[in-house]
């Protein structure tokens, strides 16, 4: 069903006769917690996963992961969605 007023499909991905509906990705950003790991770009932290905690220098931020570097050479990349909480060392 076109929606002419508006210039676009209220139902973009639904199949149409002779069409195959098309993918598209869906991905979820918790901002806030992308904020706080932002303020926190260049400090010592534990995050807690749901697997583990890893405590390092945070490098990097991204929408989906951080860059997190313990013990000198190692450098997790750790999904934003597996975090559970964020301890910042404020020594």
């Amino acid at each position: 069903m076109n929606n002419t007023y508006y210039g676009y499909q209220s139902r973009p991905n639904a199949a149409l006769p002779g069409r195959m509906p098309m993918p598209y990705q869906v991905s979820c950003v918790d901002p806030y917690v992308v904020q706080t790991l932002m303020s926190i770009v260049g400090s010592n932290a534990v995050i807690k996963t749901s697997d583990c905690s890893i405590y390092g220098r945070i490098n990097d931020v991204k929408p989906d992961h951080v860059v997190v570097q313990a013990h000198g050479d190692e450098t997790f990349f750790i999904r934003i969605q597996e975090i559970v909480y964020i301890m910042p060392d404020l020594d």
